[in-house]
């Protein structure tokens, strides 16, 4: 089998060189490659085919048999690393954490260890006939977390 960090130390200079970051990479039993990389700028099918090709030319067919996917990371994917919740500082986004509760609102700050999520209610304000639109603040912790995503709107 093919190791995840050959493939890593391959693609790292052409990924550096693209401004890009590496979201995941998988090697599956049968030396199935999967390679996800996505950049603040974005990851176009172009970058792709040019890091596989890379990973291609350094690899021996001969030696080992190998299938290879490189794609750019999906917008209905869960985010995997730090750089996804840095590119998509003031989206929104939606989280899951750990015990199922569901937060959906702004991304509005993200730290090495956690992020911030401004979440927009409408309250029932005492003293006053209509509800209020108040914004409360979550900040969570990546351990605390089980899935965060963008949400997707159309206009």
């Amino acid at each position: 089998m093919i190791d995840k960090g050959i493939i890593k130390n391959i693609i790292e200079d052409i990924v550096n060189e693209k401004d890009a970051f590496v979201v995941d990479v998988k090697v599956g039993a049968s030396n199935k490659i999967n390679i996800e990389i996505d950049s603040l700028s974005g990851f176009s099918i172009n970058d792709c085919v040019e890091v596989s090709r890379l990973i291609e030319s350094k690899l021996d067919r001969e030696e080992e048999d190998f299938e290879l996917e490189v794609a750019s990371a999906g917008l209905s994917e869960p985010f995997k690393v730090i750089q996804q919740y840095q590119k998509n500082l003031g989206e929104e986004i939606e989280t899951v954490t750990n015990e199922g509760l569901k937060i959906v609102g702004v991304l509005s700050n993200v730290s090495s260890d956690s992020f911030e999520i401004e979440e927009t209610k409408m309250v029932k304000v005492e003293g006053k006939k209509k509800k209020q639109s108040v914004v409360e603040k979550h900040l969570f912790n990546f351990n605390q977390v089980k899935s965060t995503k963008i949400i997707i709107k159309f206009k």
